[in-house]
């Protein structure tokens, strides 16, 4: 298995259970190694609403099983370098350049958003 950096929406759908059954055991795989998220992602998923007590402590526990990615100086580069010319949010943009500059694949359902990025690879749950 390569290595992912696994978009917010990813761990939402998981968490939703609303991955298809080859989706949900990839994730389940990604998340037994160590997951790999961006400092977007997990400021997105802190930021969550939580009413439930029990998911509220599993997004707490993932989190801090996760390897979390900085927002380094290779990553503003290449943040940068994607956003010229090209009609993306800094928050899409710094989680497109942190695989692109650390080698990983993005584990993403939202591929649109990121598919005008040649460079990048994605990988959708979704469609395993």
């Amino acid at each position: 298995m390569g290595q992912f950096l696994m978009d917010t929406n990813v761990v939402s759908d998981y968490l939703s259970e609303l991955l298809p059954v080859k989706g949900m055991a990839f994730v389940s795989d990604v998340i037994d190694a160590i997951p790999n998220v961006s400092i977007i992602s997990q400021n997105e998923l802190l930021c969550w609403n939580i009413k439930d007590p029990s998911i509220k402590r599993y997004v707490e526990n993932f989190l801090s099983d996760s390897h979390i990615y900085e927002i380094t100086p290779d990553v503003v580069l290449r943040c940068v370098s994607t956003r010229k010319g090209k009609k993306i949010k800094t928050p899409d943009a710094i989680i497109a350049a942190t695989p692109v500059a650390n080698g990983l694949t993005l584990f993403t359902i939202n591929e649109k958003d990121f598919q005008h990025i040649p460079i990048l690879k994605l990988s959708n749950p979704m469609t395993l």
